[in-house]
């Protein structure tokens, strides 16, 4: 009776897996092809004096070579690889374009499953972001230079920062999810988290709708997020907010749409009623126990 664990596993509904999965392969299928627009791009930029009498470029784009299928641990993605037109290279001896991230013959993508932990393990680090890759694509992923991480970056940046002020005008969310996630990836202050919110519609539809740093997830942290989902067009007020008892959450949800009602999420208000259970259940082994047992040992509840 020393350890008592009650374990409440939580499945996913296999609606809830097959978007998870069609998610995954759509992000690894947009972050492979911007792998491989930023390394042409820099092999451009190396031969960008290459130019005629005219003044014309002669290492130029050319279009793309024809849809490939890529077998990834998300599962078959599809992506194009970009053609580079550099003859001129081989009159001068000079080696050609050949891209390193996804070679001519690859089908195939050397340890892709190993492509979550070691992003988590390395933090996705403008140094660190090539050996990540590398256990992706194998040893021979070398296109990935720092210039190309960087790129990359400012890609990805360009992308959220569009999708952070996308108009949500006519959009209407019955319902809305809120949490806090706290992890040690690139997030100096120990104290920030990530903000979350979903929303979902009267047909069901769920839709993320914001993912943002905050401080402690506190009222002003939660409030900020909720006036810009108002601005940006989000004007009817949902009619229920579930959080898991974030008391910053209830109060900028209080502010900014005084009529929403607000729930406890049941996954928490489970884990505590069992854990109230877990607590009588002990207290009831105890008072039954002889009298002086629990004075030589202790228990602990």
């Amino acid at each position: 009776m020393r350890q008592t664990t009650i374990e409440a596993p939580i499945k996913a509904m296999s609606e809830t897996a097959m978007v998870l999965e069609e998610l995954i392969r759509e992000g690894a299928r947009k972050m492979l092809q911007a792998a491989l627009e930023a390394e042409i791009a820099e092999h451009l930029a190396k031969y960008q004096s290459h130019k005629d009498e005219t003044g014309r470029q002669l290492i130029v784009r050319n279009g793309y070579q024809p849809e490939r299928t890529i077998l990834t641990g998300a599962g078959a993605i599809l992506v194009k690889r970009p053609r580079v037109d550099d003859r001129i290279l081989s009159e001068t001896g000079e080696e050609r374009f050949t891209s390193m991230i996804l070679p001519k013959f690859m089908r195939r993508a050397a340890s892709i499953d190993s492509l979550v932990p070691a992003l988590y393990l390395k933090g996705i680090s403008t140094d660190d972001f090539p050996t990540a890759l590398e256990a992706i694509l194998g040893p021979n992923a070398k296109g990935l230079s720092a210039t190309t991480v960087v790129r990359l970056k400012e890609v990805w940046a360009d992308e959220y920062e569009a999708w952070s002020k996308r108009d949500l005008s006519g959009k209407r969310y019955v319902y809305l999810w809120a949490d806090g996630v706290y992890c040690s990836a690139r997030l100096e202050d120990e104290r920030s988290c990530l903000l979350v919110i979903m929303g979902a519609d009267s047909l069901g539809n769920k839709e993320l709708l914001a993912v943002s740093d905050g401080f402690r997830e506190s009222t002003q942290s939660w409030k900020e997020i909720l006036l810009c989902l108002r601005s940006r067009g989000l004007h009817y007020a949902p009619v229920l907010a579930v959080c898991d008892g974030a008391m910053g959450f209830q109060a900028a949800v209080a502010e900014v749409w005084p009529t929403t009602k607000i729930q406890r999420c049941w996954f928490h208000k489970s884990g505590n009623v069992l854990r109230r259970i877990k607590t009588t259940f002990l207290r009831s082994m105890i008072s039954l126990l002889p009298i002086g047992f629990t004075s030589e040992r202790r228990i602990p509840v």
